[in-house]
């Protein structure tokens, strides 16, 4: 009776793979989430921190050194070698230190911050500074004084 339009059928046998095509699909979608949301986590400026109390910085003579202040008003002052400057903008001391740093790309670039201005302008200023171009940026303290 095969012939009278029934067919026989045989028993399912089970399925023994997986589909993983729509894990691939939620596996791309997250690893494109974390390539785009990683870089936004690693913000601010690169400074290397000592583990130890610190040595004086021994100065070498053949290294000019560019040494940005900032006083308790915020204002930036650009010192280049025995050389002061009047106030200045953030803007003004970027073009200024990159402008010397084009000419001399060996100086070293130091950061004198008053102890009572605001920390993000000093941050600001090492962002600006590393924009122009400095690879290292120094601070300047004082060492702390001896209690008797």
């Amino acid at each position: 009776m095969k012939g009278m339009g029934m067919m026989s059928r045989e028993p399912r046998k089970s399925m023994s793979e997986i589909n993983v095509v729509p894990y691939i699909d939620v596996m791309l979608v997250l690893l494109v989430i974390f390539m785009v949301t990683a870089p936004m986590l690693t913000q601010g400026v690169k400074v290397d921190l000592p583990e130890t109390t610190s040595d004086p910085i021994t100065q070498d003579k053949d290294v000019e050194t560019i040494t940005v202040s900032v006083d308790s008003n915020g204002a930036y002052f650009l010192e280049v070698g025995d050389n002061s400057s009047e106030p200045m903008s953030l803007e003004n001391v970027r073009a200024q230190v990159s402008k010397i740093l084009s000419q001399r790309a060996n100086a070293e670039v130091m950061v004198r911050g008053d102890e009572f201005v605001d920390y993000g302008v000093v941050v600001r200023l090492m962002a600006e500074l590393q924009a122009a171009g400095a690879s290292g940026i120094g601070l300047i303290t004082d060492a702390p004084q001896e209690q008797p």
